[in-house]
């Protein structure tokens, strides 16, 4: 783990309104990867600055045990040309704790965020996400990082 700046920046893509609670989150998510995938969302988003898919949880209720949006979709250079039925949402600048999930998928994207909800950071709870990059297309190998937006 190590402690980043990120700058802020647009997210185009759908949505899911979830909560950890008896597993619901882990329904939900797959249900917005089979959706994401199945309706070609990357392909749908213009002025995206590469190919890489931001899995972004936001607008928290309170903290990981209440309601919070997640967001599957692509960085974007500019909130212009939305495609309809797609949304926008703004990631807030900040110190992010930043870790990499190595293995299988999902499992070790789960159990990287199981360490999280476990330790004592100070979560900012505005925006955490995930980056599913190039060294993430091995679904048995991959490596995704992982972002927690911390206070300073």
């Amino acid at each position: 783990m190590d402690k980043v700046t990120i700058k802020g920046f647009y997210l185009v893509g759908i949505s899911v309104r979830t909560t950890n609670q008896n597993g619901q989150a882990m329904k939900d998510i797959a249900g917005l990867w089979n959706w994401f995938m199945s309706e070609a969302v990357l392909q749908q988003v213009v002025n995206r600055l590469s190919d890489d898919i931001y899995c972004v949880y936001t607008d928290y209720e309170s903290d990981k045990n209440g309601f919070y949006t997640t967001v599957l979709g692509c960085k974007v250079a500019t909130k212009d040309n939305i495609p309809e039925g797609l949304i926008c949402i703004t990631v807030p600048p900040g110190s992010y704790n930043r870790y990499v999930a190595k293995g299988a998928l999902p499992q070790s994207v789960g159990e990287t965020w199981h360490q999280i909800w476990t330790s004592d950071i100070d979560r900012r709870y505005m925006a955490d996400f995930d980056v599913y990059g190039e060294r993430s297309q091995n679904a048995d190998n991959a490596e995704v990082e992982v972002f927690v937006g911390v206070n300073n």
